[in-house]
Order: C-alpha cells, then structure tokens, then sequence
C-alpha cells in the first residue's frame, strides 16, 4: 500500500505533519478528514510492503492490566471531551510508561491512519486486547458511543482486576508457609537427621533396635543423602512438563473438571466464573453486541473450559428458539438466582443491568470466600508444620528414652 507524506492544519489552526498509508491520493485525503485535520499538502512518498511487527507475529506483548486500565479510561476522557481519535492515541503512546503498549500504540496508530477501524487495529495484539474488549471498542464504532464503551471496559478490567490481586494475595501466606515447610523438611532430613543417627549408633551399637517411625526417619534420609541430586532435577522437569501439559487443551479440561470437585474449591471457582461472565455478558450487551456473539465472546472469557463448554451449548440453544435464562436455568452450574435475573432482564428489556447486580453480588461472595479460606488455611499449615516437628522429635527421642532405660536397668 503506497506511503503518503502529509501537512495539515487541525480546528486550533496548528500546523501537523506526518505519514499515512492509504489506496491512493483520495483515500489520504479522506482519512485526514475523518481525523478533524484540513489537508494543506499531500504528496506519494517511498512505496513500502506491509509487514507484520515482531509484537504482532507473538499476538502482541504482555502489557500490565493496571496500564491497560490507564489506557482505557484515559482514552475514554479524551474522546469523550471530543479529541479526534488519531489524536488520542498519539497522547498516549507519548505518555505511557509501558514500553510494550508504546510499541503496540505505535502499529496501532499506523494502522488508524491508514484507514483501519480501531477494533481492527486492536485485534492484531491478543494478548493484550482481548476478545470481549476488541469487540465491545467494534460495537462502540458502531454506535457511535466509543467514549461510553471504553468506561464500560475499563470499570470491568479494574473489577477483574480486583479479584485477581484478591485471589493472589489470598494464595500468597499459604504458599509461603508451603516453603518454608518444604525447606525445613529437607533441611531436616539432610543436616539433623544424619547426626542424630550417628549418635544414636554411637550410644546403642550397631545391633541396637530402633523404633520403626526412627528407623523410617533415618531410610528417608539416607534416600535423599543418595539420590537427592537426581531428585530434585526429575521433580523438576517433571513440574515443568505438567505445566506444558496443563496449557494445551485436553491438560485444561482435565485440570478444571477436577478442580470443580474438590469441595473446598469448588464454591468459590463457580463464583468466580459466573461473576465474570455476568460482569463480561452484560458489558457486551450493553454495548449493544447481538446475543449470540455475546455469548460465544463469553464463553472465552470466563477462564474455565467447563464453563466455556456450557455456553456454548447455551449460544447453541438460544439459537434454536429457547430464552437463554431457560437454557441456564437447566444447568447445575449456574446458581438458580442467575437464570431468575436473566429472566427479569429478559422480561424488562435491562438484561445487562440486571446481570451487573448479579456480577457484584457474586464478586462479594468471592470476597468472603477467599476471606474464609484464608481463615482456615492458616491454622491447617500450622498444625502440619507442627506435626512434622513433632514426628521428627518423636523419632528422636523415643530411642534416646529407649537407651537411658537400658543405661539405668
């Protein structure tokens, strides 16, 4: 596609300069309007092929979400106070931080000014803009109502947001005292275990009769004295290949179909998922998204197969005729309350105000589960790391006990 070198003027008389792809001379002349710009002049420049960036090859770089909100809400103030939006987005990718979204900006920029909705310039970059947020921007262009699009968007990033760092935070003591316990296992097992069953030889002999929880003690620790080297790099290329496995498809389902039947987990995973999909649904329809759509976008952005597996099914019923809250109503995995709202938006026309109530109902329900599990977690790590401590003591003192008795006798 030929390169144009232009010079134009904007509704402030200030004179811009800068280069546009486009068909030819004409279309130039057209995307320049379409930014608010009055053309002064407009001349062919080096023709040049069209190659796809590094970044876009990948599906785009990784890009903080507290960024991507930054992004988004300031992108929504400025071309809601009517900022062109080829302008807009030359203000940010001036003013990010984040060096992976200026370099995203950048091809998104490229791709404007050549033409290009937003939405479609979006899509190239997966992962960072994703499914449900390129097709709720598509829908605001659309409508006409992008600025009202992109608060929806970046109030529902800042919630999901939210939740993560909640889930996070919430996982992080457990997991530390996970560590620390592993670390004193093996500490125990390699340093103290080994001299304490050299005294014990020492005092009672070589035939002298161990207990059978020290004589199981000292067996761990002599396995890991003598194959801990090879141990420790099978354990992990064997952490590493579960996770390869636990990213491909058929790894996926089978991690969320057990996970969804541990009882302990359970609730709060179910929450989690119809949190989001209420909170994503009613975006989407909001923004005046078809149903359909809507659903199939869902379904991917729920973060769990089984669920994903269920709307679609769902899209699939909706589009024979059924009503989607009969359809939900019918599956266990949605709490009845879920299929009652539908309902009510259904029957008022306000299915996406419903389904936020519902989304912020069960964000809540995620807050005081995590809350409770956290709770619980702490005092059941203690009591482990307790009983750990008190097993190695007892395989310590039993025959310590065991000879002073011989000793006085």
């Amino acid at each position: 596609m030929p390169n144009f070198i232009y010079v134009a003027s904007n509704k402030q008389g200030k004179s811009l300069s800068g280069t546009l792809e486009a068909a030819d001379r004409s279309a130039a002349l057209s995307a320049l309007s379409n930014q608010g710009l009055t053309p002064i002049e407009v001349k062919e420049g080096t023709s040049k092929k069209s190659t796809p960036s590094f970044l876009s090859a990948l599906g785009g770089g990784k890009v903080k979400s507290d960024d991507l909100v930054m992004f988004t809400r300031q992108l929504s103030a400025m071309v809601s106070a009517g900022v062109p939006i080829l302008r807009a987005l030359n203000s940010q990718h001036d003013h990010t931080t984040s060096k992976t979204l200026k370099t995203i900006l950048a091809s998104v920029i490229k791709d404007v000014q050549g033409g290009s909705q937003l939405a479609d310039a979006l899509a190239k970059y997966p992962n960072t803009f994703s499914d449900v947020y390129v097709n709720m921007v598509r829908a605001g262009e659309a409508a006409g109502i992008l600025d009202e699009i992109l608060k929806r968007l970046a109030m529902q990033q800042e919630k999901n947001s939210t939740m993560r760092k909640k889930i996070k935070s919430a996982m992080t003591y457990p997991m530390v005292l996970v560590g620390i316990t592993i670390i004193a296992f093996f500490g125990l097992m390699l340093f103290v275990i080994p001299q304490i069953g050299k005294i014990l030889t020492d005092l009672g002999g070589p035939d002298a009769q161990l207990p059978p929880l020290t004589q199981a003690m000292l067996g761990i620790s002599d396995f890991l004295l003598h194959y801990g080297l090879f141990l420790i790099p099978v354990i992990g290329v064997g952490a590493y290949l579960l996770m390869r496995w636990l990213k491909t498809p058929a790894g996926k389902r089978v991690f969320h179909h057990t996970v969804l039947k541990i009882p302990m987990l359970q609730p709060i995973i179910q929450k989690v998922a119809v949190a989001r999909f209420a909170r994503t649904f009613s975006a989407l329809i909001g923004a005046g998204v078809a149903v359909l759509e809507a659903l199939n976008v869902t379904a991917r952005a729920v973060g769990n197969v089984v669920y994903e597996d269920a709307l679609m099914d769902a899209a699939e019923q909706v589009k024979n005729g059924k009503t989607l809250s009969s359809v939900i109503e019918k599956n266990d995995l949605f709490p009845p309350i879920v299929s009652q709202m539908l309902a009510v938006g259904e029957e008022t026309g306000q299915t996406d105000t419903v389904l936020v109530k519902v989304a912020d109902f069960y964000e809540e329900e995620v807050d005081v589960a995590i809350d409770g599990i956290s709770a619980i977690i702490e005092p059941v790590m203690i009591v482990f790391m307790g009983s750990m401590v008190g097993l190695i003591a007892a395989s310590v003192m039993g025959p310590i006990a065991g000879l002073a008795q011989s000793i006085k006798s």
